[in-house]
């Protein structure tokens, strides 16, 4: 459902990660073992959440580490729609096993 708004997969990742564990934080490398996407995608993903402000990093090192900019002006409202999605998506999976065992 989130697909439709967020049509880059690798964002609509990164923006779930973050909406959901506003307190995580990371490098690019880190999220992408996670997510399981490539660094190139996730490192311009994550330059353009920090740009528009849903992301703040700081440098650790050589390290620019990644976390949630919990005063964005619609972070409570994203980060509802996230978990709203993620339930609506469970519950038409757990539908569809049921509607596919056996009677």
């Amino acid at each position: 459902m989130l697909d439709v708004f967020i049509t880059s997969r690798v964002r609509r990742k990164i923006v779930v990660v973050y909406a959901k564990y506003p307190d995580f934080h990371t490098h690019v490398r880190g999220l992408a073992k996670l997510i399981k996407e490539d660094p190139g995608n996730i490192q311009r993903e994550l330059k353009r959440l920090e740009k528009v402000g849903f992301l703040t990093s700081e440098k650790q090192g050589n390290t620019k580490i990644y976390s949630t900019n919990k005063s964005f002006p619609i972070f409570k409202e994203l980060q509802s729609i996230v978990i709203k999605s993620q339930q609506h998506h469970q519950s038409v999976r757990a539908k569809r096993t049921a509607d596919i065992k056996p009677q």
